[in-house]
């Protein structure tokens, strides 16, 4: 007997949710508009048959994992689905939620969706302090622009040293004086918020390294942690936001999916390349790139430090991390003889510096199961 499938969209928001379904051939339609209850979509989804006869996808958004999972938890197979990679017909300019709830249900029918990777909730929880520092320490960026830029308004130039956040340009910033009382509440206010913004830094730092090692992808922070450039807060941030590098087929997918591979149009016999597409995941890019601005220009040798990282580490690790530095200072050699640009360099740099970080996460085994077909994301 026949299996009889029904696939339902979900236009999630914060207040309403708008289901839609999608069976046998015909038109997806619109079921009906409820408010976003977890007990009510439960209920309303039993109404639609047994969990085998039913799939459910919603879009990635500000809403976050919690109905996935406990549909999940309910044997109902649910996905989540990258809005960007969304099919759009050409000359649609009408959107309203009954559609989109529509567009979900037929297009999950048609397989033309792309789920997302559905991390445990350890990883979630170590990604989420992860863009914590990253929201601290652009605060920080903020807190000390304004700082100096409110000592150059009114003619302070630090010229005892080339650097700026070093000991001696704090000791400079004390220093200073204004013989007007507010303008001197102004510059204590601008201190006092630039250094606990330093603070906030430090301790999500400090958290990181704590949570890290009751982490079940901690064997794979202390591999990525074996390559130049890439400490503890850069390897627990890839490792995080990538979480099964095993859902990755090549390398080159990998490079595809950090958004740093040249963007192409092609034609005929004509064919035009252009900048990184920047699609994916933007945070592991903005990582891969500060980690090879450590192979722009960096100096023959293995330093002790670095050394200390790759203690305890397997030897085919260690091998991939030492290869990745010299190709890529061979690399970064040719390309600044060439006259290009900075940027463009680190940016070349930081795709083959993805290739092999995966390579070194597949040689890292780790507890936890194969990925499934839905969380191998196609690019």
């Amino acid at each position: 007997m026949q299996t009889k499938l029904r696939f339902i969209g979900l236009d999630v928001h914060k207040e309403t949710i708008v289901m839609a379904v999608a069976e046998g051939r015909g038109e997806a339609v619109v079921l009906r508009q409820i408010p976003n209850d977890p007990a009510r979509v439960l209920k309303e989804l039993r109404k639609l048959g047994p969990p085998s006869q039913l799939k459910v996808c919603y879009e990635a958004g500000p809403l976050g994992l919690g109905l996935q999972r406990l549909l999940a938890k309910h044997k109902i197979d649910c996905v989540i689905v990258a809005p960007s990679l969304i099919p759009v017909r050409s000359g649609e300019r009408i959107k309203t939620d009954r559609r989109d709830a529509c567009k979900l249900a037929h297009f999950l029918r048609s397989g033309d969706l792309t789920p997302i990777w559905i991390p445990d909730e350890q990883t979630e929880a170590i990604r989420d302090l992860e863009r914590s520092r990253e929201d601290a320490r652009l605060a920080e960026r903020t807190a000390r622009q304004q700082l100096l830029k409110f000592l150059l308004r009114h003619d302070r130039k630090f010229t005892q040293g080339r650097c700026h956040w070093t000991g001696i340009h704090w000791k400079w910033i004390r220093q200073q004086r204004f013989e007007l009382p507010a303008l001197q509440a102004v510059l204590d206010d601008y201190v006092h918020t630039a250094q606990q913004a330093t603070a906030r830094v430090q301790r999500l730092t400090t958290q990181i390294a704590e949570h890290v090692q009751e982490w079940a992808l901690a064997p794979l922070v202390t591999n990525l942690m074996a390559f130049l450039g890439i400490k503890l807060v850069t390897a627990s941030g890839i490792s995080a936001e990538i979480g099964n590098f095993t859902r990755f087929e090549t390398a080159g997918s990998f490079m595809a999916f950090t958004g740093l591979v040249p963007s192409e149009h092609s034609s005929g016999g004509s064919r035009r390349q252009a900048g990184i597409t920047k699609t994916g995941n933007r945070h592991v890019r903005r990582l891969l790139i500060e980690a090879a601005w450590h192979y722009y220009d960096a100096r023959p040798g293995v330093s002790a430090e670095l050394q200390k990282r790759r203690a305890g580490v397997p030897q085919e690790v260690v091998d991939i991390a030492e290869k990745a530095r010299l190709r890529l200072r061979r690399k970064a050699a040719r390309m600044r003889s060439a006259h290009k640009p900075p940027n463009k360099i680190t940016t070349a740099l930081a795709r083959e510096l993805a290739g092999f970080l995966w390579a070194a996460a597949r040689a890292t085994p780790l507890p936890q199961t194969s990925p499934t077909k839905a969380e191998r994301l196609p690019v």
